[in-house]
Parts: C-alpha cells; structure tokens; sequence
C-alpha cells in the first residue's frame, strides 16, 4: 500500500515506479476512516521548505498505519535540508515506527528560484536513484538516510530568511491575471481546494493553500502567476511522464 501526494507529478511518477495503484492522500484525507493495514506501507511526497506538504503532515497525524514495514520517499529538486531527519521527526510524532527514508532528486518546481526551461534540460539521474530504492524497497531495507551538520544548518537558515518575509505575502501568494478564462483546470488540479471559478474568472482562496504550485504550472494561459519575482514567467512543468489527467484525478476536489 503506497500514499502519495503531488503538485507536478514527480512524486506520482516515483509512487508509480514503486506500485500500479497508489493511492491519492488528497483523495483518501475525505475517508471517515483512515486506518490501514498491509504487510509494506509508504508514502511518497514532495519536500517544501525541506518538509513535507501540511496535508500530508495531516494525514499521517491523523491516519492509523498497521505494517512491519513503513518507508517514506522525498523527491525534491535542489538542496533537502535534512528532510529525512526532519521526516523521522514527524513519523515519531505521529508514533509511526518508521524503517526507511530516502530522496530522489528531480526537476524543482519552485518558480521563484528555478527557471523551468534550464530545469527541464538537467540529467538528474532518476531512474538510476529509482533502480536504488526500489531494490531497497524490494528487501524491506532498514536505513534512514544520513543528515549532516551541513544540512541542518541549510534548513536553519531556511527559517530564519522565512521570518524575514511579510506573512501577507504567503497569504496571497498565487494571483490570477487578466487573460484568465475561466477554463477551471486551476481548479482541478487544486488539491486543497484553493482555487474557485466564480463568474468565468479563477478566484484564489489562501487559507489552505499547499503551495505546491499546480495550479500556476497548469494553466494552459499562464494566467496564474506569483506575488513574488519568478525565475521565468513563460515556463511551467509537469513531469513528461505523467499526463495533466493524472494530475487532476489525484488532486480534484470539484464536485466530490
């Protein structure tokens, strides 16, 4: 049994790697019971600020795991902080008793500091990091990716510069232009249900946000921009493997 949580479909196509049929956490957090059993549990999800998103936080918080074998995978794109440090952390807090956590690093998506079009032509070497954990997975392999000073002091840094930045700006963060067109794939892709096309024209609802950027890298018209400097406004991603369909049935909220 595999979880996973995506914005551009990294993290979906490392879930899809590791089983035929992972399932959505945006989709399973609207069960009334989250209590699970299999003899292998895992989730996949993407590292924001070197943690993982607040939804996932949520559902491992809330849900119940019964295995002999639980393992977390981070995909991210540029530094991970100690992000397996940090996810241990999270799994203790939420009396999980984890066995394995790596990352895989892949394209970054985060706008304001990468420009898509550079991104996109990087060799990160995915499927070899992949061949690694999977044959890890596949022995139910025992290890907590290694952290070191230089890492943490990374993710310190990250929180200070953090506190330097207005809180309004993170309150509306995602602003929707003019030559927007009501087409709602912001709204589809939303896995939070942050986004509303109301009267033909996207409107940005802040309060549960995941900053994951879907909606920005999807819409076809580029109409979804950021209320900080972007690396490159005319580019967007979405992993060549994973189609925008795939996106929208992990991540829809509309009409359920």
């Amino acid at each position: 049994m595999l979880f996973y949580f995506t914005g551009t479909g990294n993290s979906l196509y490392v879930a899809k790697k590791i089983e035929e049929a992972p399932i959505s956490i945006p989709q399973i957090m609207r069960q009334d019971s989250l209590e699970f059993s299999d003899e292998s549990i895992g989730i996949v999800a993407p590292i924001y600020g070197h943690e993982v998103p607040p939804m996932v936080k949520d559902f491992m918080k809330s849900a119940v795991f019964h295995t002999d074998y639980f393992y977390m995978i981070l995909t991210y794109g540029n530094r991970h902080g100690g992000a397996a440090e940090l996810a241990k952390q999270l799994c203790d807090e939420c009396g999980i008793k984890v066995d394995y956590i790596h990352m895989v690093l892949m394209v970054d998506n985060w706008l304001p500091s990468f420009d898509m079009s550079e991104q996109k032509k990087l060799d990160k070497k995915v499927d070899e990091q992949l061949a690694v954990l999977l044959h890890d997975l596949k022995i139910h392999k025992r290890e907590i990716s290694p952290v070191n000073d230089q890492d943490r002091a990374a993710h310190q840094q990250f929180l200070e510069n953090q506190k330097k930045v207005p809180e309004e700006v993170w309150q509306h963060f995602i602003q929707i232009k003019d030559n927007c067109i009501g087409c709602g794939i912001c709204e589809k892709v939303c896995p939070s249900s942050s986004i509303h096309v109301i009267d033909g024209k996207a409107v940005y609802h802040f309060n549960h946000c995941q900053t994951c950027l879907a909606c920005a890298h999807a819409c076809p018209q580029k109409a979804i921009g950021l209320s900080i400097p972007e690396k490159n406004p005319q580019e967007r991603y979405r992993n060549e493997h994973i189609s925008l369909q795939e996106i929208i049935q992990s991540n829809s909220q509309v009409n359920r």
